[in-house]
């Protein structure tokens, strides 16, 4: 039989980490990657038979791409702490594995859950991540929001996974300055400056498109909430871009 590596990327993820360890406990091997939490995580992962990697976060591609280096086996399987894999998912995992028919890696839809609801629209209806792959043909690319570059085929899963992706209002905003930050220092990197277009525009039509293009109004008030706030977000990173323009 084929083996395979689990790698679970945390931080202060105590609240998930326990659950995600269980939803990957087919995997032969299982790696905590951890970027030195300061809650229970570590403790409560200990529990397990996994191993646990502490290291420094740079940004998520890198963190990532260090622990499939330290992978025992050739497939690799990337879950985020939030997500559970549903075992029809899981049965398709150890399928590929097997009988990879030529690909090199799999995509995997999502199922969304914001603050315990499943969210049907408002632009998470398509949301779909390559999590399964093999090490040698594939790598991760960007500093956040991350995506795999394959050197290969991709497969898709027919199943599922859950996505709990926020606890509540609060941990999405925090979520959105982290995430608003390490893509302002990418652009910035690159020479991008910020005009009214970025400021005034774009975070006006990013809620229209989540609201109305991608049918957050059929989430009814959650989807308005989640629509405003993906504004919001692209608003948060042209701020903190401007800022780093100006200070330096």
């Amino acid at each position: 039989m084929t083996k395979i590596t689990a790698i679970i990327p945390t931080l202060n993820e105590e609240v998930h980490i326990a659950d995600a360890i269980k939803s990957v406990g087919f995997a032969d091997e299982i790696i905590v990657i951890d970027s030195y939490s300061t809650d229970k995580t570590i403790e409560i992962a200990e529990q397990f038979n996994v191993k646990i990697i502490k290291r420094k976060f740079d940004d998520f591609s890198t963190q990532k791409n260090f622990a499939i280096e330290q992978a025992n086996y050739d497939w690799i399987y990337i879950l985020d702490a939030d997500e559970r894999v549903t075992s029809e998912v899981e049965k398709e995992i150890l399928n590929a594995i097997n009988e990879p028919n030529g690909n090199v890696g799999f995509y995997v839809r999502r199922t969304f859950y914001f603050a315990g609801k499943k969210i049907n629209y408002s632009g998470w209806q398509r949301d779909k991540v390559v999590r399964l792959f093999l090490k040698e043909h594939c790598k991760y690319k960007g500093v956040v929001h991350e995506t795999v570059e394959a050197k290969g085929n991709l497969g898709f899963f027919k199943g599922k996974i859950d996505h709990y992706g926020y606890k509540n209002y609060n941990h999405f905003i925090s979520k959105i300055h982290q995430y608003g930050e390490l893509k302002a220092k990418e652009l910035y990197v690159k020479g991008k400056r910020v005009s009214a277009y970025h400021i005034l525009v774009k975070p006006s039509f990013r809620v229209f498109s989540h609201f109305v293009l991608k049918g957050g109004f059929l989430d009814g008030y959650t989807g308005l909430i989640l629509s405003i706030t993906q504004g919001y977000a692209v608003l948060t990173r042209y701020v903190k871009l401007w800022i780093l323009n100006n200070d330096n």
